[in-house]
């Protein structure tokens, strides 16, 4: 099984904890969505935001899904994409 499909199978879990920090619009992006990932690869996660974030809350979410995933997880906004990747993660993001 793929990271991604068990990504989709942890579906329902992962939305609950993002709703519980305010997290919307959920795609996956990088190794994982383009399907060149490795066994160590990182989950990178694109979100939006509903309301100001503190770092507590980011790392709170974080940790939250590493724990769910046993894998290590990056979240970013679409704001805080460095610009000369940014409309390239978001052509390759996948709505989780």
């Amino acid at each position: 099984m793929t990271h991604f499909e068990q990504l989709r199978q942890k579906r329902a879990e992962i939305l609950a904890i993002a709703d519980k920090y305010g997290a919307t619009n959920l795609r996956i992006f990088g190794s994982v969505s383009r399907g060149d990932d490795r066994p160590d690869s990182d989950i990178d996660i694109l979100i939006d935001q509903e309301n100001a974030w503190s770092l507590f809350d980011h790392v709170a979410m974080m940790q939250d899904l590493e724990d769910l995933l046993e894998r290590k997880v990056d979240l970013a906004t679409a704001d805080a994409l460095r610009p000369g990747f940014k409309e390239r993660i978001l052509q390759d993001a996948i709505a989780l």
